[in-house]
């Protein structure tokens, strides 16, 4: 920026304006169109969108020739702690991909330490030039009586919580089985919060007809997951606010809502992207390029990622670039669609450019001491799980030698869909020899309970190795998948040594990468480069192995995950997602 010195402009020194951003073209999320326009800023506030040229006082310039300038980037539904970075490592690194504003919902960490682990994450926030809001976490644990998390919040929990600043939302309800059903608990959660007026968030994959309106009759009105193409429709006709994260963006998706006699209101999410995705491929700008490809036109990924998510959030001072309009812009590079930002401003300030924080921004700065430290605070060392040898990776049962037919979990390598399927296995000595058979999952529970269960798993095509992780939703126990007992035990002794993270073995002991996540094992205090670093790390390890998925860490953190289709795997059993109930390994 430079000075506005231009003789002769016209107005007195209180109708000066703080800066003038010139040359651009702005792009309209009301009707789509792009005009040459200058932008006046006052404060925090556009003070004006004026034609080209037209006099007026500013402090400072901003050359704008040749970019677009769109308003910030709005995520209506992520989780922070998906990063691996603290929220205000978090705000440094997604500030300069565009995105301005997010709802965020911390059941990864409130499923680890409670409210106080979610008063931490808003405190760590505070202060940072990227708007947080956020959610209270619905289902601490995801389904009660089917999993041990750190955390069991109630009602009258959660109605305390909603009472706090910053805080807008009910996380999304993804125990949506219980809702359906009429379970007590999960009606007095939503109960509570339609009365405090929050906004809730659902969660109700492929969820239609009759149970489809149960649960939105509670008030739960909107949903980020994977639906079929018809039941996207289905939704979207009922007035339920699609939110399109990738795996969402299929282009026959796509083709279908457009073909709609008008299109709905849509938002585009990242829901889940770890670091080294982000500081490689971007955040909301990423998916906003995903919908570009997959048939979306630019305009209308700009208003999904933009304007909608804005109402949505009840932040009527945003998403469109206009006079009163709070100063969140993101000036782009090339084509709309190609969402390349430039420059990115935040409350009228400039916090990036060129994909990298502004050093006078303050943003990324780590803060020494206090509750909000990036050290992690109260949150660390919440890994209390001894470190096991290969005898505790022995998968004993209560059965006859002989063969057996087991329940499995089948993986597919784009989705987070199990499919349960059956698998004979040998029995000898009470030990299932499952060696050389199938890979062998085991979670076991980190919070000083007991609590250990194994399952064999199909799909990827493994190498001998190994990974644990007390990354896994949403309880976030010690989950380690392996082809051997020896590899198993050496990637989780290495995680309880990091104190929660990621650790990827190949053959029966050789660590390949780890990931430590030390904040509630699953976050890092560390710079959003090196967590990025490791993370990529871990990536390329797990593809090595052979784990070949779209999103390699979700498709091993979700195994755990008891409200996402079909069969799942807790510290207490394996679990039918569809009748919400707990099954044996033997079929």
């Amino acid at each position: 920026m430079t000075r506005n010195d231009t003789p002769g402009t016209a107005g007195t020194p209180e109708d000066e304006h703080d800066l003038r951003i010139s040359g651009g073209t702005v792009v309209s999320a009301f009707t789509g169109e792009e005009f040459a326009a200058d932008v006046l800023v006052r404060g925090e506030t556009i003070s004006g969108v004026v034609p080209p040229g037209t006099r007026a006082a500013a402090r400072a310039h901003l050359d704008a020739t040749g970019l677009l300038v769109a308003p910030g980037f709005v995520d209506a539904h992520m989780h922070i702690e998906s990063s691996f970075l603290t929220p205000r490592t978090f705000a440094a690194v997604t500030l300069a991909r565009g995105t301005t504003t997010v709802l965020a919902d911390p059941h990864e960490i409130v499923n680890v330490a409670g409210a106080e682990a979610m008063r931490w994450m808003i405190e760590e926030g505070r202060g940072t030039a990227q708007t947080q809001l956020w959610g209270v976490p619905s289902c601490v644990p995801a389904v009660r009586g089917l999993e041990h998390s750190g955390a069991d919040l109630g009602a009258d929990d959660i109605a305390a919580m909603l009472r706090w600043p910053g805080v807008v939302a009910l996380g999304e309800v993804m125990d949506y089985r219980a809702v359906v059903g009429g379970e007590p608990r999960m009606r007095g959660v939503v109960g509570v919060a339609r009365e405090h007026g929050a906004l809730l968030d659902g969660h109700c994959p492929n969820l239609s007809g009759a149970e489809l309106s149960a649960y939105m009759a509670q008030g739960i009105d909107s949903d980020h997951t994977k639906n079929r193409t018809e039941v996207v429709l289905e939704k979207a006709r009922l007035g339920m606010l699609m939110m399109l994260q990738e795996k969402c963006l299929l282009p026959e998706v796509v083709e279908a809502l457009l073909a709609l006699p008008q299109l709905p209101p849509l938002c585009l999410v990242t829901d889940d992207l770890a670091a080294d995705h982000i500081v490689r491929a971007g955040h909301l700008d990423h998916i906003g390029r995903v919908a570009v490809r997959a048939g979306l036109p630019p305009a209308a990924a700009l208003r999904a990622m933009t304007w909608t998510p804005a109402q949505r959030l009840r932040l009527y001072d945003r998403g469109v670039v206009a006079p009163g309009k709070r100063a969140d812009l993101v000036l782009l590079r090339g084509a709309l669609g190609d969402f390349d930002p430039a420059v990115v401003l935040a409350g009228g300030r400039v916090v990036a450019r060129d994909g990298a924080p502004e050093p006078e921004s303050g943003e990324g700065v780590r803060r020494e001491g206090g509750a909000g430290s990036a050290a992690g605070g109260p949150l660390t060392g919440t890994v209390r799980a001894a470190s096991p040898g290969p005898e505790d990776f022995r998968w004993l049962v209560d059965l006859p030698d002989g063969e057996h037919t087991f329940r499995a979990m089948r993986t597919n390598p784009r989705d987070t869909y199990t499919e349960a399927v059956e698998i004979v296995l040998p029995v000898a000595g009470g030990e299932v020899r499952w060696e050389g058979r199938a890979a062998l999952v085991r979670v076991h529970n980190r919070y000083g309970r007991q609590g250990t269960v194994f399952a064999p798993l199909l799909g990827p095509d493994l190498a001998p190795g190994a990974v644990a992780t007390t990354y896994a939703h949403d309880s976030h126990n010690l989950l380690t998948i392996g082809t051997s007992p020896a590899a198993m035990a050496a990637a989780t002794a290495q995680v309880v040594a990091d104190g929660g993270g990621v650790a990827v073995v190949h053959g029966d002991g050789a660590t390949a990468a780890r990931l430590p996540l030390p904040v509630g094992g699953v976050m890092s205090p560390a710079a959003a480069d090196e967590v990025a670093a490791g993370a990529r790390k871990v990536r390329s390890a797990l593809e090595e192995w052979g784990w070949r998925h779209l999103n390699p860490f979700m498709s091993v953190s979700t195994l755990t995950l008891a409200v996402s289709p079909s069969l799942k795997i807790t510290d207490m059993s394996l679990v039918d997602v569809a009748r919400r109930d707990p099954v044996t390994a033997t079929v």
